[in-house]
Order: structure tokens, then C-alpha cells, then sequence
């Protein structure tokens, strides 16, 4: 049994003119939001917009095996394809390639500070090439029909006033691009490790409210530094939609809420355990093909954060389920002592 048939939320993929709900969305995470991930959240939410970890068109192009960053299972629509890189040749061909894979977005990468892809020209160094991202983006739709976005900062290095992002987001809308996902904080190119950009510079969410009011007919999306629902629906006063990021990792139960809070759904799971239930028969499929037991449970270590038993959930994986032959026991053993903690209140 596949996580398909567990979970079943598969979507038919989306055409460019096809509206995607993006009120709510879980950022691309290098090493993070893998597919496993992916398939754990859709047992939380079945509307949550997923992005892919960042895949650069060189890896994609030219790399070993470059199939494994087009993998998703069904159940993980919508799912957006995220990819670095600034040439617009290639980057064309990814995006065709990210519609031939079914994929409902492909989304570039404008946001990212590492000086590792700097070098390359990928990430939060473009801002200060607007040419080169619009060649980019034309080039994109040109080569595909699904929806073209774009993640960037509101500025980069000694850049602090808002006629930078206003200035950026106006030059690249006239490539016909729509969807701008906008990280309330700069990027500082120089001196700054990625996650000190995700912490130092500060966050301007005004900016990004700004940016709806000057462009009302674009969609934008804000991300950075959002944890809560409550924030969450505050800030869908402001914009069209909210990015989460590491909250959505570190603390998954979060998703649970986001069907029913943001989407006036209903709730897929009545509680932790239900959704547990449904990615073991994920992870035992994943296993039978040779994946490693703590590949995976690495994503549900948050499930129970600030509930009974969690500690004692997250340190028994961790002392049993690094090991290489551990099986999807240790992982139903660690249910089970949250379950007994829980009943001795």
C-alpha cells in the first residue's frame, strides 16, 4: 500500500489558468521539505501548498541521477517545484521539465543568501540583476503553461528603504509574472551565515503590506518569522497568502489546524496519533525500497512538541532509530510511551 492509497489527496495538476490557492504555504527547506516530508505533512492538511527543497538547474541538467528531485508521491499535490539558477536557457528547460513531472508551480529562487550559490549566480544576488531575473522569467513561462512565481527578499546589503522591493517587484511584473513571495527581512550577501539572515536583519512585514497596496492586482505572499495560526489570519488582512517555514517543521501539528482555520475545511486527523498511523505505512513502503529508518522519522520528531511524553518521544528515536538496522518498531515503541505518559497524566 503507497501513501496514495493511505492518504489519497491527489489533485490533477494545475494549468496557468487554473487559480492555486496559495493562502497558505510551507517554504522550500534544504535537507527538510523532502518528499518524506511532504507526505507526512498531507497526512495534517490536504490544501497546504508544498514546496520542493531548492533544486538547481545544474543538478537538474547535468547532475547524477536528476530524476530523484522531479520524485514526488500523488498525494503531495498541489506541490510547487522550486529552482535556483539565472540562465535563462536553462532554466527554461527545468520549468518544462517541472510541468512534464506534473508539478502545479514552478517557483524561482531569489531569496537564498548562501555565498555558496551566490558564485553561481542563484539566490538573493540577483536582486541587484532585475535584467537578468525578468530574461529568467520570460523564459520560464515561455517554456511552460503551469503558474511561474518568484521568492525574493526586500532588499540585500545596505539597502533599507522600501523603494527597493517596490521598485523590483514593479520591474519584474512586467514580465507578465503574477505571484511574488516576499520574505519580510534582507539578505545580507556578505558576513552573515543563512540562518543569521534568517535572524538578524530585521522583519519589515510592513513593506510587504505595502507592496499589496501598491500592487493590488498582484498576489502577494509573505513569509518570515510567521508561527502561529492567529498570526497567520492577521496577516491575511494584509496580503493574498502565508509562507511558513520552519514552524511548519519543527512543529508539523501546526498543519492539522490549516484546512479547518485558513481553508474553512475540515480537520483530516482528530489527533497526533491518527496521523502517525497513516505515514507508518508510508515509512514501510519507503523501508521495503531500503530507506533507512531514521531518514525518516527525522521529520515527525516535532509531532508531539509541547505535549506529554514529547521529549521522552524525540530522545527515544533518536537513541534507537539512528541505528542502521532499526525497523518501524522503534518507531511504534515511541508511540506507545507517549500513549503511556499520556495516560498516567
Amino acid at each position: 500500500m503507497t501513501a496514495t492509497d493511505t492518504i489519497n489527496h491527489s489533485e490533477t495538476p494545475l494549468t496557468s489558468s487554473t487559480k492555486l490557492d496559495r493562502r497558505f504555504s510551507v517554504a522550500p527547506m534544504l535537507d527538510w521539505t523532502t518528499s518524506d516530508y511532504r507526505v507526512f505533512a498531507r497526512t495534517l492538511s490536504k490544501n497546504t501548498l508544498l514546496y520542493t527543497e531548492m533544486v538547481t538547474t545544474g543538478a537538474l541538467l547535468y547532475g547524477n541521477n536528476p530524476e530523484r528531485f522531479l520524485h514526488y508521491d500523488e498525494c503531495e499535490h498541489p506541490i510547487a517545484l522550486q529552482l535556483g539558477g539565472s540562465n535563462p536557457v536553462d532554466l527554461s528547460k527545468c520549468a518544462k521539465l517541472a510541468e512534464q513531472a506534473g508539478f502545479d508551480e514552478v517557483n524561482l529562487n531569489v531569496g537564498c543568501p548562501s555565498d555558496r550559490v551566490q558564485n553561481s549566480m542563484i539566490g538573493a544576488c540577483l536582486m541587484e540583476h532585475p535584467d537578468k531575473v525578468k530574461d529568467a522569467m520570460r523564459a520560464m513561462q515561455d517554456a511552460c503553461s503551469i503558474p511561474v512565481t518568484i521568492k525574493h527578499r526586500i532588499g540585500i546589503d545596505d539597502q533599507e528603504e522600501y523603494s527597493v522591493v517596490r521598485d523590483f517587484v514593479g520591474d519584474i511584473a512586467t514580465t507578465g509574472t503574477n505571484t511574488f513571495i516576499v520574505h519580510a527581512r534582507k539578505a545580507i550577501l556578505q558576513g552573515l551565515s543563512p540562518k543569521e539572515n534568517r535572524e538578524v536583519p530585521p522583519l519589515k512585514y510592513d513593506y510587504v503590506h505595502q507592496l499589496k497596496r501598491d500592487f493590488p492586482d498582484l498576489e502577494i505572499i509573505i513569509n518570515g518569522g510567521i508561527k502561529t495560526i492567529a498570526e497567520c489570519q492577521e496577516q491575511l488582512t494584509h496580503v493574498d497568502g502565508v509562507m511558513v517555514g520552519r514552524e511548519a517543521y519543527h512543529n508539523p501539528w501546526i498543519l492539522s489546524q490549516i484546512d479547518e482555520q485558513i481553508f474553512g475545511g475540515h480537520p483530516l486527523v482528530a489527533n497526533r496519533f491518527e496521523a502517525l498511523e497513516k505515514f507508518v505505512l508510508h515509512m514501510e513502503g519507503r523501508m521495503a525500497e531500503g530507506a533507512r529508518l531514521s531518514h525518516l522519522t527525522r521529520h515527525i520528531l516535532g509531532i508531539f512538541q509541547g505535549e506529554p511524553g514529547g521529549k521522552q518521544f524525540r530522545r527515544y528515536l533518536s537513541e534507537k532509530g539512528h541505528k542502521i538496522d532499526a525497523k518501524i518498531d522503534v518507531l511504534l515503541e515511541a508511540i506507545e510511551l507517549v500513549k503511556n505518559h499520556q495516560r498516567k497524566g
